[in-house]
């Protein structure tokens, strides 16, 4: 059977969605011909309209995710459009089931194992082993080496216009920005509350970046419903001359331009990072409780690297000593943090 139409179905966050490109790419190089569709929430999809592993972008708004009825007239009218030859489910909750439902003549129905997800998709998969994300995802595929040739690929990668990069550039330069020395954009905030790794701490390492990297420019990378915690860190430095308060992203694409022209990437483990890693830039994360480097790390070496708990007490001993969520956070001290920034940043600005 000629694979003619491929329906990928995603949803959720920005980190879930680069880290799924590795999937996307292995179906573009094992089926060339067809046309991949992807599924995705609005105020992502930007990042993958001119992705050369997607066709197109099929988007949900958070009216039609919160209404079960927008949903399900939406996702029957997506499926009448087209004819899938396969369907993969990356989610494989009750509600993205549904596009298997609308698409029952579609012989390959693909997804993850649930107790619910057999009743509906011709194939599940435990993908939830060992190994990075990318490589978890890619086990999705496994059913499909029956009848054809997967050419697998953990290459997960974000692209950005040149014409982006250098409006971004220009808008950095004139903003105070001097690129014959290097740039480190921070993420010192996270969306989700309690994330974050401590104030105190996070300040107490930048002031040390600071003081040893004075050539290395900082710009502070926040949403706009985080603008109030990125100016109280800048407050905190005492408006420090290396540290760009005014460089701001308005979305995802230009936050792809700002990162293309940066020389490393320093803060809190999350979809900022996971852009980073994909457009190539070197990249220190601080992995909080409960986040699996191995997991969300896909190929750790020393220029995409990070911190966590586990590093030092294993999740097991955590565990066994009933470590709370503060607990486990304060096991990354300011100085094993810095030892680890500090490393990774003179390999960076060596380069130079």
């Amino acid at each position: 059977m000629e694979i003619r139409n491929i329906l990928v179905i995603r949803f959720r966050r920005v980190g879930d969605s680069v880290l799924s490109m590795g999937l996307c790419h292995t179906l573009r190089e094992s089926f060339p011909g067809a046309e991949i569709d992807f599924v995705i929430n609005k105020g992502i999809d930007s990042l993958y309209r001119e992705h050369p592993d997607i066709d197109n972008v099929i988007v949900y708004d958070k009216k039609e995710c919160d209404n079960i009825f927008k949903y399900i007239r939406k996702t029957r009218q997506t499926m009448k459009v087209k004819r899938y030859d396969i369907i993969i489910d990356m989610r494989s909750t009750v509600k993205s089931s549904l596009f298997s439902l609308f698409s029952l003549g579609t012989k390959y129905r693909i997804g993850r194992k649930k107790w619910y997800s057999r009743l509906l998709l011709t194939h599940t998969v435990n993908n939830r082993l060992p190994g990075s994300r990318p490589e978890q995802n890619l086990l999705l595929l496994r059913p499909l080496e029956n009848k054809y040739k997967i050419k697998y690929s953990t290459d997960f990668r974000l692209y950005v216009s040149k014409e982006n990069v250098s409006e971004m550039r220009t808008r950095m330069e004139k903003s105070g920005i001097d690129f014959s020395r290097p740039v480190l954009i921070a993420a010192v905030a996270t969306r989700v509350q309690g994330k974050a790794w401590p104030f105190d701490r996070m300040t107490a390492v930048l002031k040390k970046a600071i003081a040893k990297y004075p050539q290395v420019q900082i710009v502070f990378n926040y949403s706009k419903d985080e603008k109030e915690i990125a100016m109280s860190y800048y407050n905190a430095l005492d408006k420090d001359k290396h540290i760009f308060i005014n460089i701001h992203a308005d979305s995802l694409i230009e936050l792809c331009a700002m990162l293309s022209n940066s020389s490393m990437f320093f803060g809190n483990e999350g979809g900022p990072r996971h852009m980073a890693q994909a457009l190539g830039i070197p990249a220190y994360a601080i992995f909080p409780p409960g986040i699996k480097k191995e997991t969300w790390l896909h190929n750790e070496n020393e220029y995409n690297t990070g911190i966590s708990p586990d590093d030092y007490v294993s999740p097991q001993d955590q565990e066994k000593f009933e470590m709370g969520y503060k607990e486990r956070m304060e096991i990354m001290s300011t100085d094993r943090v810095w030892n680890g920034m500090d490393r990774f940043m003179d390999r960076i600005i060596g380069l130079f």
